[in-house]
This record gives C-alpha cells, structure tokens and sequence, in this order.
C-alpha cells in the first residue's frame, strides 16, 4: 500500500492530510498508508477537437466553424489545486474564444488569414490557462462550412474574376499584335519585295492542306489586270488601219534572254 509507480511521462502530487507537501518524479515512490495520497498527473500533450460552432462573422455572414487545439500541463501541482477538471475547462474555454475571434473578423479574413485568427485564439487561451499550469501549444481550424447561398455566389464571384483576368489578357495580346503588326507594315512599304514573298508563303501554307481551294493575293490579281489591259491596247492598236500620211509607230525592242547567256531584240 506505500508502494507507488509514477511513469516516465506522469508526475505525482503528493498530499499528507489534504496538503500538498511535493510533486514527486517518475520512478519508485514510497508513501505513508492513510495518511497520503498520491494523485498522477500527465505531462503529454493532448489534442482537443473543438466541437464546430455556429458563428456570425463581422460582415454578417453565418458560418459553422470546428477547430483542434493541443495542450499539455506544464505544473502538476496547480493542475490539480487550481482547478476541478482542467480537460473540461478548456473545452469549453476554447469554444467561447473562438466564437469571440473569429466574430471579429470578415468572412474573406477567415478565409485567408487563418494563421492569425489561430495566433490569437492561442494567446487568449494561454492568459488564462497558464494559471491552470496548462500551456496551449497550438490551435488551428479545422473545417468552415459556409451556407449553399454563400457557396455560390463566392463561384459567381470566382469565375466573373477569372473571366475579367482573361479578358485583360486577351486584350493585351491583341495590342501587342496590332504594334507587331505595324512595325511589319512599315517594313513591308520600305520593301515592296517582302509583301510579295508573304503572299507566297502564304499560298504554301494554304496548299498545305490539298484542298481545291485557290487563292490569289490582290496584288497578284491588280497585276494581272494590268497586263490584260495592257494586252487589249495592244490588240485595238493592230486593228487599226494605218491612215496615210500618219507616222509610223515604233514599237520599243523588248530584250530577251536565251539560256546561253545572250541577250537579243
């Protein structure tokens, strides 16, 4: 009976007649029959899920929020003086503060800034416990669930952003194409040539696919146009009687280049 066995992560708070006279050390403890009392004490830390509260954010939004918070005892002796059942005093101290913190805040804060709310809801917590000889290690939140009204219109709001985000994007690179475009052009009038073998690559990326489709650039068919005109004068001016006493016409010599190189009229 004056045998006890306190374990590596306990710690004991030994009373003689109702007092506390020491805390003893893991290990083997002997006591005195009837006169004390040996109450053990866990030093670990312990996880406290924080049952989900229903809680009206700062901009008048109803949310239900559970959060798990970690502890341990700090001092034996205070833990089991100070208080009746510290377990139960932090469960519920703990819903109080979190009600109060996150009440505080927007719901987009609650959303995004969770380390912060977190912090706080630990600092409060730890003000009072401490004299408990608890200290709260941590607090996180764990789950928000936001009503279906509120789910979708954040999905509204999401996607009319996502849609602005694109349109801005397409707009700069329609503005970038257009600068591209005229600095092309510029060059193109500097150098008549180079909108000749556009049109060219053009018809090869179009002959690409085979397709029965033809394709003549305007400038092609201007030419073309000129040289049909050109031909028409030429043929009404040979079917035209020569008057006499009208000066001969003299038709310029057109050069000709044969393959060996010669040049003739």
């Amino acid at each position: 009976m004056s045998i006890r066995v306190i374990f590596q992560y306990q710690r004991g708070v030994h009373f003689r007649l109702g007092k506390v006279i020491g805390v003893r050390e893991p290990g083997l403890n002997l006591i005195i029959p009837i006169l004390d009392r040996l109450m053990k004490v866990s030093m670990r830390i312990v996880t406290m899920p924080i049952q989900s509260q229903g809680i009206i954010t700062r901009d008048n939004v109803s949310v239900d929020i559970s959060a798990v918070a970690y502890f341990r005892v700090v001092d034996a002796e205070k833990s089991v003086v100070a208080i009746e059942n510290v377990y139960s005093a932090i469960d519920q101290i703990a819903q109080t503060t979190l009600r109060k913190v996150v009440g505080k805040h927007s719901l987009d804060q609650a959303l995004s800034d969770t380390d912060s709310i977190n912090a706080d809801i630990r600092e409060i917590l730890d003000l009072t416990t401490l004299d408990w000889g608890v200290e709260v290690t941590l607090v996180e939140l764990k789950d928000i669930q936001l009503p279906d009204s509120m789910k979708r219109a954040m999905a509204k709001q999401a996607e009319a952003e996502r849609e602005k985000r694109a349109k801005i994007i397409a707009a700069e690179g329609e503005s970038l194409a257009a600068a591209a475009l005229g600095d092309a052009s510029d060059i193109m009038m500097a150098h008549p040539l180079a909108l000749q073998l556009r049109n060219l690559q053009t018809l090869i990326e179009i002959g690409v696919d085979k397709n029965t489709t033809v394709v003549f650039p305007a400038q092609l068919m201007s030419t073309m146009n000129d040289i049909g005109a050109f031909f028409a004068r030429e043929t009404t001016a040979a079917a035209t009687p020569i008057v006499s006493g009208s000066p001969p016409v003299t038709v310029p010599a057109v050069p000709v280049h044969n393959g060996a190189g010669d040049t003739t009229q």
